[in-house]
């Protein structure tokens, strides 16, 4: 397992080793103590999928403390661009969003700490998308800020494509206006 450093303190991009062969492939999506070593403390009690169409852009979700989420991302299948934005106040990199695609293929995973918004867009016809995460959802603490925001200018890399948004993420507020209460520690 290599494990890789971004430009943003605590997120980190993690190739496993793949072992293929004429029957296909295997890897370790999760070890935990070799996780561990690599700088994954964390303790994951929950495992979530999602399948979505090309186009589908979700976030840039996260949970207030106490309810606040870190999370190990992954695609079983597809291909996405996926993006974590520093919601930690003090954090040299507050207000800054970090992407890289992620594909079945490669089997890539982000890992994403605690103090973070969250999203993808669907590159490929189709994406499943997983990810652990080490604390419970709680619908009254999640937040969430406009994927659209023009002081982030995210490119979702979707080209000519309109971008499939629920309701709720389409009237979230600005990162400027967003409501957080993360710390860089």
């Amino acid at each position: 397992m290599k494990v890789i450093e971004t430009p943003v303190q605590g997120l980190l991009i993690i190739e496993p080793d793949v072992k293929s062969d004429h029957r296909g492939y295997f890897f370790e999506s999760w070890q935990a103590e070799r996780y561990k070593k690599a700088g994954v403390k964390t303790h994951f009690i929950q495992d979530n999928e999602s399948q979505s169409t090309q186009g589908v852009v979700r976030g840039l979700h996260y949970q207030l403390e106490p309810w606040a989420q870190a999370k190990l991302v992954r695609v079983v299948e597809g291909r996405i661009l996926d993006v974590a934005l520093d919601l930690r106040k003090g954090s040299p990199t507050f207000g800054k969003w970090f992407g890289l695609e992620l594909d079945g293929d490669s089997k890539k995973q982000l890992y994403i700490p605690r103090g973070f918004a969250h999203g993808f867009s669907v590159l490929s016809k189709k994406a499943i998308f997983s990810y652990k995460c080490d604390n419970f959802y709680n619908n009254s603490f999640e937040r969430c800020v406009n994927i659209n925001d023009p002081d982030l200018a995210i490119d979702w890399r979707l080209g000519n494509i309109e971008p499939v948004i629920s309701e709720k993420d389409r009237n979230a507020p600005f990162f400027s206006q967003a409501e957080m209460n993360f710390n860089f520690t």
